[in-house]
């Protein structure tokens, strides 16, 4: 175990798991949130009554309300703030970093304006020597906090990082993997939130199990193509980032990007959508940035486009269902 407290930025309902698997596994957690009222609310009550109910605080995890404190206090730094926060949020640790800092990220998607993965951003501004790290796969907040049984995995580019890391989060309950492909966990995160919109869009219109399942198998080959492009390992979406993300994103409702999905089948505009969910619904930003980074690449990403347009085109849900099926018939490959 480090001497030092590994910080959490985000105190959302990921950002919350986090903190609470990390101290619940033993190490000395800080848990930093944007929200001073919610703040003291969850140091007070220990718990996080607005996203996880269900989940008290270990006793290794403390609440602080000082940013710069926080980060002074601290050597390893984990970000869980959605992907259109995150380069703000580098920026505010950028100068406050302690000289032996590590840093980790919950965050999924690519960056809207630039395309660029998280890896990428967090390169461009804190440069090349610190260890840096990603966690990622099938892992729902809500079942993390209350203990279930968890698996996934942490892409790093310092080997003795993501060990520590995987060791320090697992528990009887909770087992973490390593890897080298940054690109590939990452990839696989922020194409997963598109799918899994479209996913509910099909079960919303009632399209039942065989759609839902094609919709998931095509999806893969998608997301290794993009993944691919970018230099990631195939394998990668075979395992619990890739494929394992996908099918847990796209087959329970707990999904926000799903539940997403089932209201826009249901005739509701994305506003009514996101304000009935109640937290930020990832997919929707992120088919923009994929189809981007996708034309960019010239990949070929028949379902996201089609989602994409569902989004932002204002194209009827039935029709994206019918253009996939009508098109040309060709290899599986």
């Amino acid at each position: 175990m480090l001497d030092k407290p590994l910080v959490v930025l985000g105190a959302g309902s990921w950002g919350t798991a986090l903190a609470i698997q990390f101290a619940r596994g033993g190490r000395e957690t800080v848990l930093w949130g944007r929200d001073p009222a919610q703040l003291k609310a969850m140091r007070d009550e220990r718990i996080n009554a607005r996203y996880l109910p269900d989940a008290p605080f270990p006793e290794k995890l403390t609440i602080n309300l000082d940013f710069a404190e926080t980060i002074s206090g601290a050597r390893d730094i984990l970000i869980a703030v959605p992907s259109h926060a995150f380069r703000a949020m580098l920026e505010k640790l950028e100068f406050l970093l302690p000289l032996d800092a590590r840093v980790a990220w919950a965050t999924k998607g690519f960056e809207e304006n630039t395309g660029k993965l998280p890896h990428q951003v967090a390169r461009e501004i804190l440069g090349d020597d610190i260890p840096t790290a990603v966690l990622s796969g099938p892992t729902f907040a809500a079942e993390v906090g209350q203990g279930l049984p968890t698996a996934m995995t942490i892409a790093s580019n310092c080997d003795e990082f993501a060990r520590e890391l995987a060791e320090e989060i697992s528990d009887p309950t909770f087992r973490a993997y390593t890897t080298h492909d940054m690109v590939g966990v990452e990839v696989g995160g922020a194409v997963k939130n598109v799918l899994a919109i479209g996913a509910g869009i099909s079960d919303g219109l009632g399209f039942g199990a065989n759609t839902r399942v094609a919709l998931i198998t095509r999806g893969i080959v998608e997301m290794s193509r993009l993944g691919m492009a970018l230099g990631a390992d195939q394998d990668t979406f075979l395992g619990l980032a890739g494929v394992g993300d996908l099918m847990l994103t796209c087959t329970d409702n707990l999904s926000r990007n799903r539940r997403m999905g089932l209201a826009l089948a249901a005739g509701k505009s994305i506003d009514e959508a996101a304000e009935e969910i109640g937290q930020v619904v990832e997919g929707v930003r992120a088919a923009r940035a994929v189809m981007q980074v996708a034309k960019t690449l010239d990949v070929e990403m028949p379902i996201v486009a089609e989602i994409y347009q569902v989004l932002y085109e204002g194209k009827a849900p039935k029709k994206a269902v019918s253009a996939l099926m009508t098109r040309g018939l060709k290899s599986e490959k």
